[in-house]
């Protein structure tokens, strides 16, 4: 019989995904338990027609990142620190006064998106990668200063 899944079920499908099982299977597990739907032709066309307006939205959603992502890029982040002797850092600027920092200026940005490639321990500029999207990613400059 053929199902479609409307949850993920690990090791068996993923959502949305089309698969052929046994019949007993489907009936008194995947169906009865909601994981998944007969396959029947008006299931099968409200799934196409859930995928397009999914794929709408993915798009729509991308638009705003890169709009983001452009506006981010012009930004510089300017931290002040404390230094010992020889303009040696004390410490390192984490992902979280990043993060303080971008809300400061009104971006709302999840401290596990922010990347940093290399710690920042150094006065001077750097650059740091933040994942605004699986697709898209803004490389945002630093400023480290006495």
């Amino acid at each position: 019989m053929k199902v479609i899944f409307i949850k993920d079920l690990k090791g068996q499908g993923k959502k949305n995904e089309i698969k052929d099982v046994k019949d007993g299977y489907a009936t008194n597990f995947l169906i009865k338990n909601g994981y998944a739907v007969k396959a029947t032709d008006n299931s099968l066309s409200k799934l196409k027609k859930q995928n397009e307006e999914e794929a709408l939205q993915e798009n729509l959603l991308i638009k705003q990142m890169q709009e983001l992502k452009k506006k981010l890029e012009k930004e510089t982040l300017v931290f002040k620190v404390k230094t010992g002797s020889q303009d040696k850092m004390f410490g390192s600027i984490s992902a979280k006064q990043i993060k303080s920092n971008m809300e400061s200026l009104g971006y709302n940005i999840d401290k596990n998106n922010i990347k940093i490639n290399t710690p920042i321990t150094s006065l001077g500029f750097h650059q740091i990668e933040v994942l605004l999207h699986k697709k898209v990613i803004a490389n945002v400059k630093i400023k480290v200063e006495r």
